[in-house]
């Protein structure tokens, strides 16, 4: 009897790339400027089985996180097996070796398309922080001792999202924001004997403790209430708001004390099913957004607390359009893919506008893939083959030292399967995470 055997092995890919001045550190899951890009230069065009192929290392199991790298070392979240055990792992950046394994939780719950290790780590050069969907949150030093570990779900009820918990926690300026857009229903176990309401709140990474905890109300109903996003940072005007989107609705709150100082209803017309997957995206002072489910990316010109109706849609972008991937802002240009279109086309859109500078495809429904750019940098966009082909990983940009269109190739064999983790580039070298499958 032949059937699908879900990935037992995960492989952490690093292309190597010629000795540059720069290392740039990937410390949490968008980049080091929240946005999806890096300053990296001369990195490779193309990769194979073995072709600019640094190390390659096995995970005890799968992941959906994007690796993180700080100081030399690569952090990421996986499952052990199929669970319900699962661990924060840390690799040496330049050659793969495991520098340690560390126990951080177990659940036995399955989640549908998904499992309990699909939040990304975040670090901040001496600490790192691993989230799981099951609500596990725990802090280490570098070296693996821990810090301090709590688990959200236990203190704050059932995180009830449809396909499980996937927000990764947002690090800056001394605080891990953490947020639970949740339905006040759960899909699951544990039950909830009352309404679950939504909440932002931000931790002390010293200790582990709540600084503050804000509740974030919605007329959304169902399925709409949820978002799989992260948080985000949003300086202007020097001072800075925490962003977040689902729920039908943006809001932005005040890093200090959590007081939501503006809010943006971008879905008017209440259905079931209107949750958003993509983080939003900061750039030429304006909010980039998704709707959900392919529905139009828009540009949103921001609020204040002063002046919270100030908000407003600048233009809109009708497709093709992401459902689940985060779009990427990079040197005044905003990248959109649809990742679940026949191609894969992605756009190259003017930010300030809205209209298409150019647009290309990724590739059909084989298990690598390729972007084919007429600009002078190059994106490296990955992709996913566990449904349909979907290509559900955000794009990723860095600088190029060549000005001739280039493109990017994803090894298409079983030694190497198709990426589940967004492609990222740190420390002279393009990392990405696959998860396998095979016959038994």
């Amino acid at each position: 009897m032949n059937k699908m055997k879900v990935t037992l092995c995960a492989i952490i890919t690093i292309l190597a790339i010629p000795a540059t001045v720069r290392a740039t550190d990937w410390p949490q899951w968008r980049g080091p400027f929240f946005n999806g890009s890096t300053d990296e230069t001369n990195l490779p065009d193309s990769w194979g089985e073995t072709e600019n192929v640094a190390w390659v290392s096995p995970l005890p199991g799968p992941s959906g996180a994007t690796a993180i790298i700080s100081k030399g070392k690569v952090f990421v979240t996986s499952m052990v097996g199929r669970g319900p055990g699962f661990v924060a792992l840390c690799f040496d950046a330049k050659d793969g070796r495991e520098l340690w394994r560390r126990q951080a939780g177990s659940d036995s719950r399955r989640l549908p398309r998904n499992n309990m290790a699909s939040p990304s780590p975040a670090a901040d050069g001496k600490r790192v922080f691993f989230f799981y969907a099951g609500g596990d949150l725990v802090g280490f030093d570098y070296d693996g001792n821990k810090l301090w570990s709590r688990n959200i779900e236990t203190e704050y009820g059932n995180l009830a999202l449809q396909f499980g918990y996937s927000s990764s926690p947002l690090l800056y300026a001394n605080k891990l924001y953490v947020i639970a857009i949740r339905r006040n229903k759960p899909y699951r176990r544990p039950k909830a004997e009352e309404p679950l309401d939504s909440f932002v709140m931000a931790i002390n990474p010293e200790n582990g403790k709540t600084i503050w905890k804000q509740q974030r109300t919605t007329d959304a109903f169902d399925e709409g209430m949820e978002t799989y996003s992260t948080p985000i940072p949003f300086v202007r005007d020097s001072r800075t708001e925490i962003l977040n989107t689902g729920g039908d609705f943006v809001t932005a709150h005040d890093p200090g004390t959590g007081k939501e100082l503006w809010r943006f209803e971008y879905w008017t017309r209440k259905i079931r099913d209107s949750r958003i997957i993509p983080s939003l995206v900061i750039g030429d002072g304006l909010i980039f957004g998704t709707r959900h489910k392919h529905g139009k990316v828009y540009a949103l010109k921001p609020g204040s607390a002063e002046n919270p109706s100030q908000a407003c849609i600048v233009w809109e972008f009708d497709g093709p359009s992401p459902d689940c991937s985060t779009p990427l802002y990079y040197q005044n240009r905003l990248y959109v893919l649809n990742g679940a279109r026949s191609g894969k086309p992605v756009t190259c859109l003017d930010p300030k506008t809205g209209s298409r500078i150019w647009q290309g495809k990724i590739g059909a429904a084989e298990a690598h893939g390729e972007l084919r750019s007429p600009a002078p940098t190059a994106s490296y966009t990955v992709s996913m083959k566990p449904e349909k082909s979907w290509c559900w990983t955000p794009p990723a940009m860095s600088s190029k030292s060549s000005s001739k269109p280039k493109q990017t190739r994803l090894p298409s064999s079983p030694q190497y399967p198709s990426p589940t983790a967004t492609c990222l580039s740190a420390r002279q070298k393009i990392f990405t995470a696959s998860a396998n499958r095979e016959n038994s």
